[in-house]
């Protein structure tokens, strides 16, 4: 993959030795592409309200567990104390070099960096670091703080901090407070980006690198507004606000962090946590069931007022949720077995029967946004993109007409079923004795592994679909730890699974389809895909400069994702749904991205 992108950027990139040369000048935010909407001496995020009272308490909770206050160690990957470093809820004790608007595709603002200088060529990237920035021991922040960190997670952290380093050729203190990133010819365009925004950033005199990569629960020092108050292992983080915390007057973090008290509650099912909501014991609920959110909120508390719910619609792409057919399992090798199977697949039974019509039909992993190929043609410049590679987009996909087959919802559509035969016939299957078989009689046969009801009912009514067909396909539903266990190891044949998109997609998508995380465990690699072209067009997208070019190269991307038939495509909804405590309320602007936790508050503190 670095062959692939060195080739891709080579045009573009300048020598190291010019980037030092380069003149730039300090800048308060930078952006993936275009520039900042924000000015230089804007007050706050347009997204949060400046005039918040800080005061009260709120309370997460979560599904899962932790043994380890070090989230970023191989040996807790699976079991991370999510609070201590998760920008859900805000970067609670661990800060990073800058931080994203939520408000716009992929713009950062500074928050340790002061500022921050870049060429044109993005050969280099210079972080000015805020003087005022402290630990929560009273320490300033330095720049060898900076480049311990990434050394320290370089050496004992795992992926993708583990990685970090690998795109940089030089990384060196310059004057008192600054921090300068040189890369080498691997490096692609929104990498300074993921180093700015993405990288926690620890205390070198805090912490021991002999000891990193061993799971511990002794409380961590950061720079960020909160510290730990208390530890209950594998069950309760509790989190007070630090009264001198260096940054609660800088721009980035005006209408943050709102509470006195933060306490993270770990369960061991979902439906756990809702019964704790309903107790009170848990004040914001998350739903993305749409049966659940209609059926489930019968309780005293909403019938009181105490509880509210409440959806919220934001600017984002639809993402896609589906079964994902694991390619490292023999039997899904052939795209045209993996597309009959999807065919297969009655959504709008589905929707009608189990969910209440309340869905509506993914058919693109960036539908709804321009990013879209989605009743699109492929124009001149997305042909130039794709090259050769055009010849493995289908027709109906490149012309942009392309849509999922709809059944009469009956669950037993013969039309679409013979389509999908068809289809498996090209793949070497035919129907004998009932039958879908191989040429040595062998029968299609596979297991999906399922985590939640809803899952499982949709399983069922695949399984029942594709049993007309003569598929066999069996349906194990787990508990969520080895849910979690058997998917980071690849040990399944169909898994579902979600990959949320965003305006600025980048490196993330190497991680979820690129070859170099197909055999990595813990990748989110689930289809198992390791494609010379899918790497390219990932190269390409995070190398293009101009809107134009990459908006172009996200479509082309999509078109093959979608030809690859690496999923079953389900379904979405175009609300973000929350339920809350009465006291608990929000900011009224709502951001590109939807409703952001870390600035809600308590009115209670009003």
């Amino acid at each position: 993959m670095k062959r692939i992108i060195s080739f891709l950027i080579a045009a573009t990139l300048v020598t190291p030795v010019m980037a030092f040369e380069a003149q730039s000048q300090p800048l308060h935010a930078i952006s993936m592409h275009g520039e900042p909407a924000l000015p230089g001496d804007y007050r706050h995020l347009p997204y949060v309200n400046p005039d918040v009272k800080k005061g009260g308490s709120v309370r997460y909770g979560v599904v899962g567990t932790f043994d380890s206050l070090n989230p970023f160690n191989l040996k807790s990957i699976r079991t991370t104390a999510r609070g201590v470093w998760d920008p859900a809820f805000g970067n609670l004790i661990y800060e990073t070099l800058m931080t994203r608007s939520a408000d716009e595709p992929f713009t950062l603002y500074g928050l340790l960096a002061e500022s921050v200088e870049w060429n044109d060529e993005r050969t280099f990237i210079q972080f000015n670091i805020n003087p005022k920035a402290k630990w929560s021991d009273g320490q300033p922040v330095t720049p060898e703080d900076v480049i311990f960190s990434f050394e320290v997670l370089r050496d004992k952290g795992r992926v993708p901090f583990s990685r970090r380093l690998a795109p940089v050729e030089k990384m060196e203190k310059v004057g008192e407070r600054s921090v300068r990133f040189t890369f080498n010819d691997t490096v692609d365009r929104e990498f300074p980006l993921i180093i700015a925004a993405s990288t926690p950033i620890l205390p070198k005199h805090a912490i021991d690198p002999e000891t990193f990569d061993q799971s511990t629960l002794k409380v961590p020092l950061g720079s960020g507004p909160y510290l730990i108050k208390s530890v209950s292992p594998g069950q309760r983080i509790v989190y007070e606000r630090d009264e001198k915390y260096w940054g609660k007057d800088i721009p980035a973090k005006v209408g943050f962090d709102n509470y006195d008290r933060i306490s993270v509650e770990y369960f061991l099912e979902d439906n756990t946590l809702f019964e704790a909501f309903k107790k009170g014991e848990i004040d914001i609920y998350p739903d993305g069931s749409p049966t659940h959110w209609a059926r489930a909120y019968n309780f005293p508390a909403i019938r009181t007022g105490d509880a509210v719910k409440e959806a919220f619609t934001p600017q984002l792409p639809t993402g896609m949720l589906g079964f994902v057919f694991n390619t490292r399992r023999s039997i899904f090798a052939d795209v045209n077995v993996r597309a009959g199977l999807s065919l297969a697949f009655d959504f709008e039974w589905a929707n009608r029967n189990l969910f209440e019509n309340a869905y509506t039909r993914t058919e693109s992993f960036w539908q709804g946004s321009p990013l879209t190929s989605l009743g699109k043609p492929a124009d001149q410049r997305e042909l130039e993109i794709l090259g050769d590679t055009k010849n493995r987009i289908e027709p109906d996909v490149l012309d942009g007409t392309y849509r999922i087959e709809k059944t009469n919802a009956s669950g037993a559509d013969r039309r679409v079923l013979r389509k999908a035969v068809d289809l498996l016939n090209k793949g070497g299957y035919t129907i004998k004795n009932g039958r879908m078989t191989n040429a040595s009689g062998r029968q299609l046969s596979f297991e999906v592994m399922t985590q939640t009801v809803d899952q499982e009912k949709l399983a069922i009514a695949y399984q029942r679909a594709l049993r007309m067909i003569g598929v066999d396909m069996a349906i194990r539903t787990v508990d969520d730890s080895q849910y979690q266990a058997r998917s980071g190891s690849f040990d399944y044949d169909m898994i579902v699974k979600s990959y949320p998109s965003s305006l600025s997609p980048g490196i993330e998508q190497m991680g979820r389809w690129g070859s170099t995380s197909r055999d990595a465990p813990g990748s989110f690699n689930f289809a198992g895909t390791a494609d010379p072209d899918i790497d390219r067009l990932i190269g390409t997208m995070m190398a293009v400069r101009s809107k134009e070019d990459f908006e172009a190269t996200v479509r082309a991307y999509d078109r093959l994702l979608i030809s690859g038939h690496y999923m079953v495509p389900l379904y979405h909804i175009p609300d973000q749904w929350v339920a809350r405590r009465k006291q608990i309320r929000y900011p009224k602007t709502l951001p590109l991205y939807g409703y952001q936790l870390n600035t809600w508050w308590d009115e209670r503190a009003q």
